[in-house]
């Protein structure tokens, strides 16, 4: 059985992907969960992970680091991975690595964190521009497949690496189109999102970075997490 590596569900959006996908195509695995400390989590990390990094995929004796390889990996193993039509896989595959590649804005302004609400400042030219450009992608993946997911009728693995900005919008009241709207709803009411989002609210952790950076992004307006332990 796999074994697969992530950090705290309330921040870490890159260990979301691969277990959200897992989850949602019934792939066994086995979860290995790592709390983030403050500063520098490299080291402890490397005890499981090459890059010192979450998340991270143990299979037997192969070790698969970073979000978009774990996939690729997952995809040559498991069928529905990504879409079965070539043409939609081909634009799901670009998709998803340019949003493991890029919307650096989003990521920096709107960090992921599950439990809070955020009333959003002053929008930069930069975060405004990353979010027209998702808006654009999912508008187009919905229409040309015909949903209700971005390749089809199925959820892939492009789903799972757009499912973070899915709790950046619930976090930030993100501005987005009514069919963009509609489709993080669509995100947020799959089970392996439910499961995700009830267990980031438990967590008792705080790591100050990642709360200075949220609050930074504008008005704190609640905190629906268990009180830090």
């Amino acid at each position: 059985m796999y074994t697969l590596y992530i950090a705290n569900r309330n921040y870490s959006s890159w260990s979301l992907r691969p277990w959200l996908l897992m989850r949602e195509l019934g792939i066994p695995f086995e979860e290995q969960f790592r709390v983030f400390a403050e500063g520098s989590n490299r080291e402890a990390f490397r005890a499981f992970s090459p890059s010192g990094t979450v998340p991270c995929l143990v299979d037997g004796a192969r070790t698969v680091w970073d979000s978009l390889a774990i996939v690729e990996y997952l995809a040559e193993r498991h069928p529905d991975v990504w879409p079965a039509d070539p043409d939609a896989r081909a634009w799901a595959r670009s998709a998803a690595a340019e949003m493991h590649a890029g919307f650096g804005a989003l990521r920096g302004t709107c960090p992921m964190n599950c439990g809070i609400r955020v009333r959003l400042g002053a929008q930069s030219t930069a975060l405004a521009q990353d979010l027209a450009r998702i808006d654009e992608l999912w508008q187009e993946g919905l229409g040309r497949f015909g949903g209700p997911f971005l390749g089809g009728a199925r959820f892939s693995a492009v789903d799972a690496f757009y499912a973070p900005v899915a709790f950046r919008v619930q976090t930030y009241g993100l501005p987005l189109s009514e069919t963009a709207q509609a489709y993080v709803q669509r995100l947020l009411a799959l089970a392996g999102m439910t499961a995700w989002y009830e267990a980031a609210l438990r967590e008792p952790w705080r790591e100050a970075a990642h709360e200075v950076e949220a609050a930074l992004a504008g008005t704190p307006v609640a905190d629906l997490r268990a009180p830090p332990g």
